[in-house]
């Protein structure tokens, strides 16, 4: 298996178009998301409701299958130097992202986004471990 961090507009993208190569990916690649992701979801949740391409008791199964393949890791794990560091990173960026940078840091594990401007904004100082998940269904 595979693992990757990945941030709230990933699931979100998941959960919203529900393609069936999700389901394919979610069979050999292990995701995780900090706990932040869970507050994430649940502010965006009429959105994914509304915008869904399944009916409301196939999108329940989906998120069900979904989350049976994504782990969700408590902040109070993360270490402060790793935090220090996303806090660092994520400066003049989206202060938003800090968790999901500090578990890919704590973890060693590339960070799969959608969002360009944390993508461009964290390459340009330097950070190597980010993925765009476009690029990353490219390379599938």
């Amino acid at each position: 298996m595979v693992d990757f961090v990945i941030d709230t507009n990933v699931i979100m993208g998941m959960l919203i178009s529900g393609k069936a190569h999700y389901r394919t990916i979610l069979t050999f690649v292990r995701f995780y998301l900090p706990e932040f992701s869970m507050t994430e979801l649940d502010e965006y949740k009429h959105v994914i409701f509304e915008k869904s391409k399944f009916t409301k008791i196939e999108l329940k199964e989906f998120i069900y299958f979904v989350f049976s393949s994504v782990s969700v890791i408590p902040g109070f794990v993360l270490s402060k130097e790793s935090i220090k560091l996303a806090n660092n990173l994520c400066e003049n960026i989206d202060i938003k992202d800090i968790s999901f940078l500090a578990l890919s840091i704590d973890m060693d594990l590339p960070l799969l986004t959608r969002d360009e401007q944390l993508y461009n904004g964290l390459k340009r100082k330097g950070y190597k471990k980010i993925i765009l998940f476009k690029d990353f269904l490219d390379q599938l």
